[in-house]
């Protein structure tokens, strides 16, 4: 088991919380309190799951709830954009981190799957 800090999904989800942090700083107070805190808290969330995952030994519950987690921070960004809280650049980066970290979480949760199961892949 690698220390989930050098995992290439914790990374790409520490840039997030990193985006995320710098471009709420900056909103107004009222969406700050609002938004801005969700998206942050969501993203905070997002790391936790990830130790959670690589930490258990039915890794799937856990990137299942990644997912959800992170279609709620995907939402309230997109959110921030039209409303013009963000810029469009900071909104495609968000966007490029979050498309990153769902890929990562499909191919961890695919993979762990097959070992669950002796590698023997669902057949109908």
């Amino acid at each position: 088991m690698a220390i989930h800090t050098n995992l290439p999904i914790y990374k790409v989800t520490y840039d997030l919380l990193d985006v995320v942090t710098n471009f709420s700083r900056n909103m107004p107070r009222d969406f700050k309190r609002t938004i801005g805190d969700k998206i942050s808290a969501e993203c905070i969330e997002l790391t936790v799951l990830i130790f959670r995952a690589n930490v258990a030994k039915d890794k799937a519950l856990y990137l299942t709830e990644l997912q959800e987690r992170l279609e709620v921070a995907q939402l309230l960004i997109r959110l921030a954009k039209d409303k013009r809280l963000i810029s469009v650049a900071a909104y495609a980066q968000a966007t490029e981190l979050t498309t990153s970290i769902g890929k990562q979480a499909t191919g961890w949760r695919n993979a762990a799957n097959r070992l669950l199961h002796g590698g023997q892949g669902h057949h109908d």
